[in-house]
């Protein structure tokens, strides 16, 4: 018996002991955390000069069309830069999508809480993610209101927000968000629908186009209902309000 607690204050002493399962666990789990966050902050870093050549949502559609195999399916998605893109087109998401984008830090809280109140007051659902919020969730995440979703958007928001100038962040936001079946960014869904490229957009067209957003795939930019013109009539006025085309010139590059 004394040979037994011998042993056990040896292992107590000795530095080099083997360390318990449950410390061994934690130490690896720590490490992998701490790769995984070093490698998504240096590629969401990289994206501010590097253009992502597809997102999370397209790469989720080919999927889809793949399993599903669809021989018809083809990925509508042309990058365009900044300066290819109509001044209205800018204006137009702005106004649809996030009135407050050039001020906010990524999370517009006074739109958060207007959401939650309508939610306990009435049950109705109203959308408060901003376009920075969209970009993470369009660019590295999935669809859906899970928690674990939710807080990787915050995550991915609060590095997009803290690596990217405003001017970055609409930049990407046009060139990866969905405006039809298979069609993303700006440059794809301009030519789809009114045959031209993204630089010639008219401010109709990019209302067009900004109003499809809170549902691609069940609103059409090409044959807009009479819900979808009202929409669009709106975000007009919107645009007109808020200075037009010049409110997004001001943008930090």
């Amino acid at each position: 018996m004394w040979w037994y607690w011998q042993d056990w204050i040896y292992r107590l002493r000795d530095p080099y002991r083997p360390r318990s399962l449950r410390r061994r666990a934690i130490t690896g789990t720590a490490k992998v955390m701490g790769v995984a966050l070093l490698l998504s902050a240096s590629s969401t870093l990289s994206l501010r000069w590097i253009d992502p050549p597809t997102s999370a949502f397209m790469l989720r559609e080919e999927s889809s069309a793949s399993a599903e195999a669809k021989s018809d399916f083809r990925l509508q998605h042309e990058w365009v830069n900044w300066e290819d893109i109509s001044p209205h087109a800018k204006i137009a998401v702005v106004a649809a999508e996030d009135q407050r984008f050039p001020q906010h830090p990524g999370f517009d809280l006074d739109a958060i809480s207007e959401a939650v109140r309508e939610r306990l007051s009435d049950g109705r659902r109203r959308g408060a993610s901003t376009i920075s919020q969209q970009v993470a969730k369009n660019l590295f995440l999935w669809p859906g209101e899970s928690f674990l979703r939710k807080g990787l958007e915050a995550y991915f928001t609060i590095l997009i927000e803290s690596c990217w100038p405003k001017q970055r962040v609409l930049e990407i936001y046009l060139n990866v968000a969905q405006f039809g079946d298979d069609v993303f960014g700006v440059q794809a869904a301009s030519r789809a629908y009114f045959q031209k490229p993204a630089a010639e957009l008219t401010a109709r067209e990019a209302a067009t186009l900004a109003a499809v957003l809170p549902s691609p795939r069940r609103l059409r930019a090409d044959r807009p209902s009479a819900y979808l013109e009202s929409r669009i009539q709106w975000i007009l006025v919107q645009m007109d309000m808020l200075g037009g085309a010049t409110y997004v010139l001001a943008l930090p590059e």
